[in-house]
């Protein structure tokens, strides 16, 4: 690459993106040596950096991550091989942690190797959104096959959400499936068709139902999940037992007030929360930082999914906008997601805070998914800015005409 072309597409990098997600992630970091320092020793056991170390290791995995898919061109995700690779070892990794897995909390979700756990429904969250973005993006398949390409990579995600869901992990499990929707109604895929198979869906499940809840029933209505929607309805009537999160979470929230009790002063992290550092981390951030600590963590989340679909508008190209589309609607779902559950505004799923709450898959995928953003802006940044200009003053030679 020559100088004159590395200095074109360095002006054509997305700054502001790329400070957001650094300024986020790195008060993440800080939040959770906060959050975790007393979690640490009391509850675990270990040093009170425990956790902060750990994060800070797959922090700096992370930002690799995110550098290598901030230079490697967006469209090589939408290679064939590429595709259909991610295409056949998502669903292979959910069947073979339900085989091998560690379970915690119930869940069978995570592959442990030594110290580090990786979640591959974490994985298959960003291996969707590319084979969705892949496939509704191949208009000549679309029109020569219409039942196959259309409907096809539905049943797909179906299937990788069932997969996830039997874990059982239902939270991640809805979070796939409203990703994967609003690709599906961002491809242009016809509403009549889609019309046609949520009746069929319907039908099936009014046949399959009397069959699985006998079978099922216990796991999908388990003590613990049931016990989630009772304190959602009336947390402080269980404030000793289901609701004792949600009530605490409250209290964290009311005593932070607009300044905060000051950085590291939690009260509730004492024992009150016990997942300070992981789904309730931004109760933390409200109690030590106040509204201000909130506004700041929620309004640079929004400033990322904004921007992201802003570049999803402006990419020509029906890969790289459905892969925004996918990367930025991901970031918005788990952000309500979480901060809806600590709210009470809907139950609690045990979903993590992106790029602030504690856990190395959580960091990896968000990091390097937003690093493909960044890729996509770019690119498309540095065609509007140069490659319409030379098209433009080639029209004009050729027509005679002098500036």
């Amino acid at each position: 690459m020559d100088k004159e072309l590395m200095k074109k597409v360095l002006k054509c990098y997305d700054y502001p993106l790329i400070i957001a997600v650094v300024m986020l992630s790195l008060f993440g970091l800080i939040m959770v040596y906060s959050s975790s320092m007393i979690t640490a020793v009391i509850r675990f056991e270990v040093p009170s950096d425990y956790f902060y170390q750990r994060q800070k290791l797959w922090l700096v995995i992370a930002f690799i991550g995110f550098f290598i898919t901030l230079i490697i061109p967006y469209k090589v995700w939408a290679k064939e091989k590429l595709v259909k690779l991610i295409f056949f070892v998502s669903p292979l990794l959910l069947i073979a942690v339900a085989f091998l897995g560690h379970t915690a909390n119930n869940a069978t979700s995570w592959f442990r190797v030594g110290a580090l756990s990786l979640q591959p429904a974490e994985l298959a969250k960003f291996g969707l959104i590319v084979y969705l973005a892949a496939a509704f993006a191949n208009k000549q398949k679309r029109l020569s096959q219409p039942v196959k390409s259309n409907l096809f990579p539905i049943y797909y995600t179906l299937f990788i959400c069932f997969l996830i869901a039997i874990q059982p992990d239902f939270g991640t499990a809805m979070i796939v499936l409203a990703i994967a929707s609003c690709l599906i109604l961002s491809s242009g895929l016809r509403l009549r068709l889609l019309f046609k198979q949520l009746l069929f869906f319907m039908l099936m499940f009014i046949i399959v139902s009397p069959i699985i809840i006998p079978i099922l029933g216990d796991k999908i209505f388990s003590k613990e999940r049931m016990s989630r929607i009772y304190s959602f309805l009336d947390p402080f009537k269980y404030a000793n037992d289901e609701g004792f999160q949600l009530v605490n979470s409250y209290l964290a929230i009311g005593l932070g007030g607009i300044k905060g009790l000051g950085l590291g002063k939690s009260i509730q992290k004492y024992g009150y929360l016990p997942e300070s550092h992981t789904d309730f981390i931004i109760a933390i951030i409200a109690e030590e930082l106040g509204l201000f600590g909130v506004v700041f963590t929620l309004g640079l989340l929004a400033f990322i999914v904004l921007r992201g679909l802003w570049i999803a508008r402006k990419c020509n190209d029906a890969f790289g906008s459905l892969l925004a589309i996918g990367i930025s609607v991901m970031i918005g779902i788990q952000t309500f997601i979480n901060v809806g559950g600590v709210t009470g505004v809907i139950p609690l799923t045990g979903v993590p805070l992106p790029l602030v709450s504690y856990g190395g898959s959580s960091l990896m995928l968000f990091m390097t998914s937003l690093g493909v953003l960044v890729n996509i802006s770019m690119f498309t940044k540095y065609e509007e800015n140069y490659k319409r200009k030379v098209k433009t003053v080639k029209k004009v030679q050729k027509k005679g005409l002098t500036f």
